[in-house]
């Protein structure tokens, strides 16, 4: 049973239909959007969630079917590979433990320089945004940090903190701080002035006003930053795995391509793209929660 939202007139007293619509102090109706049960049926629901997934499916098994069919034919294989050889190449990583053992090394870098990226670059931005001269100041020079390609930081880093897990991790975290920041510098910025200035004049505090204002009303920025920031957390890390590494994803690259092994090349970029896929619905999930505080019409 799923719930449609009715926003009655104002004077009107409404009653929902289940008779949990009970009337506000003095007898007044309730305030606010009124949630109505509605009998549908389950493909009624899902139906389009399911024709979307279809079409999805439909697609990559075409893709993967032309390019199966054509290989050695149109397109030289030495090159491109096939289908049917990557997922050969997996089945024997997976088999000998060798897709575990990098993936896993691959996936703590990702994960410890997306947190530390993100958590750096959400608590910067907020602090920085909120403080009106001081982000006037920096601001140039961040732009000019972030405009240096974290490419070119790869070799520095090494000077810096070796060739260990402790450089792709930072590598990472440096490539999502900007990112997160700039997202969340945004969304301060953008936060109604009126609604702060009504809070003020209510008596509420810059603590009350930060914490109950502009945090909540700021969050679209940070859950925007956060979700273009995963795919550059993962390219931080291989970068820094394909610069200087004996281990991770980025390594099995190198050494699939030193042995002009396209197949292994494709294998890994299969596993990157799945941990990627996973991360931004990790995002996701956490967008749709922090959300919940939303006005029912903004969550559609």
């Amino acid at each position: 049973m799923t719930e449609q939202t009715v926003t009655p007139s104002s004077g009107r007293r409404r009653k929902a239909s289940d008779g949990s619509g009970a009337p506000g102090e003095g007898g007044a109706p309730a305030s606010g959007p009124v949630r109505i049960p509605l009998n549908r049926t389950w493909r009624e629901r899902h139906g389009t969630t399911m024709t979307v997934w279809g079409l999805r499916a439909l697609l990559v098994i075409v893709l993967l079917a032309t390019w199966e069919l054509t290989g050695g034919s149109l397109f030289d294989i030495t090159f491109t590979s096939k289908p049917s050889a990557i997922f050969e190449r997996l089945g024997e990583w997976w088999a000998d433990g060798t897709l575990w053992t990098h993936s896993w090394v691959t996936i703590q870098e990702i994960v410890y320089g997306f947190l530390l990226g993100a958590v750096a670059g959400a608590l910067a931005g907020f602090a920085l945004a909120s403080a009106q001269l001081a982000y006037r100041v920096l601001d140039p020079f961040v732009m000019a940090l972030y405009s240096i390609p974290k490419v070119a930081l790869a070799p520095l880093f090494i000077v810096w903190f070796g060739i260990g897990m402790h450089m792709k991790v930072l590598l990472a975290a440096a490539t999502v701080f900007f990112l997160v920041f700039l997202n969340t510098a945004a969304g301060v910025r953008e936060v109604d002035r009126g609604l702060i200035d009504a809070v003020r004049l209510m008596g509420g505090s810059r603590r009350e006003i930060a914490r109950k204002v502009v945090l909540p009303a700021s969050m679209t920025g940070v859950l925007t930053g956060l979700k273009v920031a995963v795919p550059y957390a993962l390219i931080g890390a291989v970068i820094g795995e394909l610069v200087a590494s004996n281990q991770g994803l980025g390594y099995l690259i190198n050494d699939a391509a030193a042995q002009f092994d396209t197949a292994g090349v494709f294998a890994t970029l299969v596993v990157l793209s799945v941990i990627a896929g996973l991360l931004n619905v990790f995002v996701g999930l956490i967008g749709r929660r922090v959300n919940r505080w939303k006005p029912v019409e903004s969550q559609g």
